[in-house]
């Protein structure tokens, strides 16, 4: 499994967000992954066993708003995040709306 996976929930709609492009970055060394969510949402990324560190996911936001034809206030979400422990797996989910977005750890 993938050492980072994340679900995209679009709230407004009451349903899963396919089509969002999602990059997982290190905080350092840039860019490490980059995938688009599937039908139901999802998605991972990366290698398994990602080194203890910080990262950060980017969700472009912005594209999958215009593909649904919605109005929004942002183009673009970031996570950052910190994994402390090496390989460690995290599950980060995004609940998207035009006008806010909330995330959490989930499992």
């Amino acid at each position: 499994m993938s050492t980072v996976t994340t679900h995209v929930l679009d709230t407004a709609l009451g349903k899963p967000a396919p089509w969002v492009t999602v990059r997982l970055e290190h905080a350092i060394d840039g860019a490490v992954a980059e995938a688009e969510t599937d039908a139901d949402g999802r998605c991972s990324l990366g290698p398994d066993g990602l080194p203890a560190g910080s990262y950060r996911l980017v969700f472009d936001t912005g594209r999958y708003f215009a593909i649904t034809g919605q109005p929004s206030l942002y183009p673009e979400v970031v996570v950052s995040f910190r994994l402390a422990i090496d390989g460690q797996h995290h599950h980060l989910p995004l609940l998207l709306s035009p006008f806010a977005y909330s995330t959490y750890r989930g499992s």
